[in-house]
């Protein structure tokens, strides 16, 4: 969790600019927009900073700039190779991708670390390109604009519900992608890219097959731990198992048969090198969960959650709720303000609210204090009761939030909201390692490996055997071959 203070991106609704016809790049054909090419490169530039902000920039020089020559390869060929693109590999374990107007361009290391080649790479990043290249951000939002739900935008840009209302509990997204026309049409896009650049078309198939695998499993393991799915929103979301249109798109892209003697490079190994040593699941500059606590190095803390509860490390802050999700405690950090006392603090960014159960805290030697704000507004939408919380660490404010769904559950939760509070403390010398990340490694399958070998040794948790087939293409139940290179996580 990086603690930047919580942000919301700006809804991209102040555009007053005359609704006009623009020829698009990709069909030649007339679009009506709402925006110019300049003004669509401003909207980009000014939400790239704020897309840095929430996620961060994953710290892998190495691995960055691997990402940006692939990109730039495919921005060279693209129908739009005037603009100036933006490669970006963002710090954030979630399985996606996604494009901001202008040449803006994001892929997670979380979905990183699930491909398996350049040519897959190619995809993902041509796919985006395409979104560009086809200005769909832009007819979207002038479509969106023109029917009055021009709020939704952030959320077809990213295809993420969290950016699109961060405190978004179940997950679920709000806007799902472009559509299927627009995402088919990326799709097309990205297989033409991938020719013009040497690789197969049919990565982008590769692509869809890996996702959908990961799609499958989560809807599983969602069932069997009655809970929500975190359903993949972003890029080919819109795919069915066995897509028809997609491979013909594809079949199209290819300018050559496919040559079954010569089959074109997908640059395996090149890929496999380069997300060597990448972190899997949170990042050091995020901190982990280990069980029902958090743990950050950088900042020096570590803080525990309520037995059995799901703990969430976001962008930008660490949230906890039980199975039932009747309840929530969020904490996030802040810079602490000079000459404030906690109690200053507290009752300054909560003004105008009634406070009661006041009182000064000292959380394990360090100073805070707290008090329940009677009529806030709740994630679910509601108004009500929470308790708040602040306590100063190395010159950073550390805000708890706890609430429940309805009124009469907030007597019995805030015993645990407050208990979980109070575990918040330093960490101690012996804790650091405990907050380091896990990493991508790669070994050599030999005759003897199987993949539930591998699993018993492995660190994630849970269903390791299941996780290292999703990392290895090998899902549901194939096993990795003799000489094989193979992801594993330590």
């Amino acid at each position: 969790m990086t603690f930047h203070a919580a942000r919301m991106l700006s809804a991209m609704l102040a555009m007053t600019a005359v609704a006009g016809c623009a020829t698009n790049p990709v069909t030649g054909r007339s679009d009506v927009v709402m925006m110019s090419e300049s003004q669509e490169i401003q909207l980009g530039r000014e939400e790239h900073a704020k897309i840095l902000q929430e996620f961060g920039r994953y710290d892998d020089l190495a691995l960055q700039d691997y990402v940006t020559r692939v990109g730039q390869r495919i921005a060279a060929v693209s129908h739009r190779p005037q603009l100036q693109y933006t490669f970006t590999v963002l710090d954030s374990q979630d399985i996606n991708a996604f494009a901001l107007p202008g040449g803006y361009v994001y892929i997670t290391r979380g979905i990183m670390a699930y491909l398996n080649s350049e040519a897959e790479l190619v995809a993902v990043l041509g796919h985006e390109v395409g979104h560009v290249t086809a200005r769909h951000s832009v007819r979207q939002q002038s479509g969106a604009m023109a029917t009055g739900v021009g709020a939704t935008v952030i959320g077809i840009l990213t295809g993420s519900g969290d950016l699109a209302s961060v405190a978004n509990m179940a997950g679920t997204a709000l806007v799902s992608g472009y559509g299927r026309d627009m995402e088919l049409e990326a799709d097309s896009l990205g297989a033409q890219y991938l020719d013009r650049l040497g690789y197969d078309p049919d990565a982008m198939i590769d692509v869809v097959r890996l996702l959908k695998n990961q799609e499958s499993f989560e809807l599983q393991q969602a069932r069997i731990e009655n809970r929500e799915p975190r359903v993949y929103h972003g890029v080919f979301s819109t795919h069915p198992d066995n897509d028809t249109r997609l491979k013909e798109v594809v079949k199209a892209a290819h300018k050559v048969e496919p040559n079954a003697a010569a089959p074109r490079p997908d640059g395996r190994d090149a890929y496999l090198d380069r997300v060597k040593g990448m972190a899997f699941g949170s990042s050091a500059a995020q901190g982990m969960v280990r069980g029902s606590r958090f743990y950050h190095a950088d900042m020096a803390f570590t803080v525990a959650f309520p037995s059995a509860w799901t703990i969430k490390n976001l962008p930008s802050k660490v949230l906890g709720y039980p199975a039932q999700k009747d309840a929530y405690l969020e904490l996030y950090a802040m810079a602490m303000p000079p000459n404030l006392t906690p109690r200053e603090f507290l009752v300054k960014n909560l003004s105008g609210t009634t406070l009661s159960s006041a009182e000064n805290l000292q959380v394990n030697g360090l100073q805070g204090y707290t008090a329940v704000a009677r009529d806030v507004q709740l994630p679910w939408g509601n108004r009500g009761q929470a308790r708040f919380a602040v306590v100063y660490l190395n010159g950073m404010a550390y805000v708890f939030r706890g609430a429940t769904r309805m009124a009469a559950g907030f007597a019995a939760a805030d015993p645990l909201f407050l208990s979980s509070i109070k575990t918040f403390r330093r960490l101690k010398d012996s804790e650091f390692a405990l907050a380091e990340p896990t990493h991508i490694e790669l070994v050599k399958a030999t005759p003897q490996t199987r993949i539930q070998g591998l699993a018993q040794s492995s660190p994630i948790r849970p269903y390791p055997a299941e996780q290292l087939r999703l990392l290895n293409d090998l899902y549901p139940d194939k096993e990795p071959t003799a000489g094989q290179v193979l992801k594993v996580v330590n």
